[in-house]
């Protein structure tokens, strides 16, 4: 039986907690108006600010479009949950607590969905991302492939593995399933997310047409990835931003869920 959800009030929470609530919470709603969920599966999780044992996560059952800044339970890295209520969904817990657990800077925010169109890709015998267009290069050297499926994830052997595939990458496409984006910050991950979507929509839509792909020459691929070459924008050939784009991205969604659907940060 699936148990009773109690919200936790922002008077429970620190200031940057109820924050980090608030993002993650947008994170779902954007993700369900974007065609990025799958019914009540799927699982954007966040380590809770301060802490190196335990992250937030839904309760099994919730539907992306309702969730809330209090909606959150607290999921122990043991599996139990520590604040709030609701049962925990174990595909969950075995992905993404051992990639919380291996990389808590790398990965304190870790989205895995199974969004159609990066989730096609995966089906594919060559899943790669092609050097056919700007955004495609710039993308290609934060991905990591799992090359193999291994069934469901109802074990945390399976998240530790995807963790170490990941390594220092920030996008894993997963085999014949779907696809993962980790950041430091909500932001960072939910702008992976929209941009690698966006990738692998245009790839599959030139693919297509039955046409040839139009490679881009090495010298312009070899510039684009040295140019691009950290999110920070920190190579001398590109202007620096502060904040970053990921983070004026997200703001700039947020923007719009505030005009749309306010209660998401209730």
């Amino acid at each position: 039986m699936q148990q009773k959800v109690e919200p936790t009030r922002q008077s429970d929470c620190s200031d940057v907690e109820w924050q980090a609530r608030v993002d993650l919470a947008a994170a779902h709603r954007l993700a369900y108006m974007e065609g990025f969920s799958e019914g009540i599966f799927n699982h954007l999780t966040l380590l809770v600010p301060g802490r190196s044992d335990r992250y937030y996560q839904i309760p099994f059952g919730m539907h992306w479009s309702e969730v809330t800044a209090s909606s959150f339970m607290e999921v122990g890295f043991d599996g139990k949950v520590k604040r709030g209520s609701g049962d925990v969904e174990q595909s969950a817990y075995c992905i993404h607590m051992p990639m919380h657990r291996a990389k808590p800077q790398h990965c304190a925010a870790v989205f895995h969905t199974h969004m159609p169109y990066t989730s096609a890709l995966t089906r594919l015998e060559d899943p790669r991302i092609k050097e056919i267009g700007q955004t495609e290069v710039i993308m290609m050297g934060k991905i990591a492939y799992d090359e193999h499926y291994d069934g469901p994830a109802y074990d945390p052997a399976e998240g530790d593995r995807l963790a170490g595939i990941l390594g220092d990458k920030t996008i894993l496409f997963m085999a014949n399933h779907g696809v993962t984006t980790v950041g430091a910050t909500v932001a960072e991950a939910y702008d992976r997310l929209y941009y690698i979507e966006r990738v692998a929509q245009v790839q599959l839509f030139a693919m297509w047409t039955g046409q040839r792909l139009k490679q881009l020459p090495d010298a312009i691929v070899d510039k684009t990835k040295h140019t691009n070459a950290q999110d920070t924008h920190a190579q001398p050939q590109m202007p620096r931003y502060n904040p970053p784009p990921a983070i004026r991205h997200f703001a700039a969604l947020k923007r719009i869920l505030d005009r749309k659907e306010p209660d998401y940060k209730d």
